[in-house]
C-alpha cells in the first residue's frame, strides 16, 4: 500500500503517515503528527503539531484539529469541525505584550474508538468523547461525553443512547425537578 498526498497539501517532513493515508488539496499536517493506516484527510484540513490520529479515521473538509488532540481508531470528523486547545484564549498579556507559545499550556481533545463528530461541531478543550458516541452537527461540547451517547446543542447535552451504528436506541428523558422536591 502507499500514501497519496495531493500536490497542494503540506505535510511536514517529521510527520508520520502510515500506509493507505490519503491527504487531499490544501491540507496542512504539522510537525510530529502521527497519522494511522487508511486515514482520509479532506480538503483544507489543519492537523496541528504532535496530533495523533488512529487507523481508519475520516476527517472531512475544512476541519481543524489543534494539538495536542488524540483521535483513536475509526473516528469520524465531519466537515468544519473544530477541536480547540486553549482553555483561556487571549492575544495579549496583562502588561499589553503579545502572548507567545511560552505563555500558555495547550490542552487537548481526546476522541475514542468509533465516535462521530457532526458537521460544524466544536469541542472546547479539555474534553473527551467516549467510544461510539455521536456529537450532533453544530453542537458545542464543553464537558466530557460518555460512550454510546448522542449529544446535541450549545452547550451539548445528552439526548439519547446510540448503538455501534449511531442509531438511537433509547431516548434520555431529562429528570424534571418539581417545587415540592
Amino acid at each position: 500500500m502507499s500514501v497519496h498526498i495531493e500536490e497542494s497539501a503540506f505535510v511536514h517532513p517529521t510527520a508520520v503517515l502510515d500506509d493507505g493515508v490519503k491527504v487531499w488539496h490544501n491540507a496542512q499536517i504539522r510537525e510530529n503528527a502521527r497519522i494511522g493506516k487508511n486515514v482520509i484527510i479532506g480538503k483544507n484540513v489543519y492537523i496541528g503539531a504532535g496530533v495523533e490520529i488512529g487507523d481508519n479515521c475520516k476527517i472531512q473538509n475544512n476541519a481543524m484539529i489543534y494539538e495536542p488532540a488524540r483521535l483513536h481508531s475509526g473516528v469520524f470528523i465531519g466537515p468544519g469541525v473544530i477541536l480547540t486547545n486553549d482553555k483561556y484564549p487571549r492575544a495579549k498579556n496583562i502588561d499589553g505584550s503579545q502572548k507567545s507559545a511560552d505563555d500558555w499550556d495547550p490542552v487537548g481533545v481526546e476522541i475514542f474508538d468509533g465516535a462521530s463528530i457532526g458537521a460544524g461541531a466544536i469541542c472546547v478543550a479539555p474534553v473527551t468523547v467516549g467510544r461510539w458516541a455521536v456529537v450532533g452537527a453544530g453542537a458545542v461540547v464543553t464537558s466530557d461525553v460518555r460512550g454510546f451517547v448522542l449529544v446535541v446543542g450549545s452547550p451539548a447535552r445528552p439526548i439519547a443512547y446510540v448503538g455501534y451504528d449511531g442509531k438511537v436506541m433509547e431516548r434520555i428523558v431529562p429528570r424534571i425537578r418539581y417545587e415540592y422536591e
